[in-house]
């Protein structure tokens, strides 16, 4: 006998789980980039900074990821937005809280600082990590240089994480990994152009403890990867109508919805009256599942009469 539990759908997290999920997740990749970035030499050996930042966002997918979906940047979930993959309410809660995540994994940080003696001055120490172009990068690196940078970059990382978690072939357990590995590689190649974080969340909590500068330049780290992650979100989306119209749409679909973005707190029904609409659907399609494991007797007697030509000489 079936127990109770097991008849009903299962739970999914609530609007305040996964915000707070999201938050935390945040502030978890804020402090350990903005923290490793300072206390080494980014634009000098990007390698640790950007690793330490990409496993990060791997940790923080494993561990909140089941909850929230895990985005853990704006971009991320503009892409997932456009592709249809959450509601617009959800969108604007996940972007507060992953700003609010942010600015709090950066004031601790900023905290850190202060208690260093060698850090005279923590707002210099800030801007070693800040993202900038032109007189305020590492290469010096232009705006229109570094524009294109993020775009491409936030477009890359958002097809990423749509790719590698949507779809019949998508494997949930991986999908961490592939971000992560993605982030290092990304980050390894905007440090040192510009500390290009491909995270508008990230940037600002960095430039809201910098020098002025930052702030002025903030726009860039703001128009840029939502431009870009705009663009992978809709070439996503052209992708998913044609599997549509290739009949495999259905599938796809109900594979998009397994990270748990897409659930109760997205949807316009009721889960509780799902199932039992589905449950009323089974009750209904009991007898004819009784008709298939008991044939009738005039299909036995069709199969002894077959048996009986064939042994009669009627069949060769």
């Amino acid at each position: 006998m079936t127990s109770p539990v097991q008849a009903t759908p299962d739970h999914q997290p609530g609007l305040t789980a996964r915000l707070s999920a999201e938050a935390l997740g945040s502030m978890f990749i804020v402090v350990v980039a903005v923290g490793v970035g300072i206390f080494s030499n980014p634009s000098g050996a990007p390698v640790p900074v950007a690793l330490a930042a990409g496993l990060t966002v791997t940790v923080a997918m494993l561990a909140f990821g089941p909850v929230s979906g895990g985005h853990f940047n704006p971009a991320i979930t503009l892409g997932n937005l456009i592709a249809g993959r959450i509601r617009a309410v959800a969108a604007v809660a996940y972007l507060a809280v992953q700003l609010i995540g942010s600015v709090v994994g950066a004031a601790l940080i900023y905290f850190v600082v202060t208690t260093v003696p060698v850090l005279k001055d923590a707002r210099a120490a800030f801007d070693v990590v800040a993202p900038g172009y032109g007189d305020h990068a590492a290469a010096q690196t232009q705006m229109a240089g570094v524009l294109m940078v993020e775009i491409l970059g936030a477009a890359l990382l958002v097809a990423v994480f749509l790719g590698a978690t949507a779809g019949r072939r998508a494997l949930p357990a991986l999908a961490p990994f592939a971000v992560g590995l993605a982030m290092v590689v990304l980050l390894q190649f905007g440090q040192v152009l510009g500390n290009l974080p491909f995270n508008p969340a990230r940037a600002t909590a960095q430039a809201f403890f910098s020098s002025s500068w930052a702030i002025e330049g903030l726009w860039l780290f703001w128009v840029a990867p939502l431009l870009g992650a705009a663009l992978a979100g809709l070439v996503f989306r052209g992708f998913q109508g044609l599997a549509e119209g290739n009949g495999a749409g259905s599938a796809d679909l109900q594979a998009a919805h397994v990270d748990g973005v897409n659930d109760a707190f997205d949807a316009d029904h009721d889960p509780t009256e799902e199932a039992t609409e589905t449950g009323s659907a089974k009750a209904q399609q009991a007898p004819a599942k009784e008709n298939t494991v008991n044939p009738a007797p005039v299909a036995a007697g069709a199969a002894d009469d077959d048996a009986r030509d064939f042994f009669d000489g009627k069949k060769g």
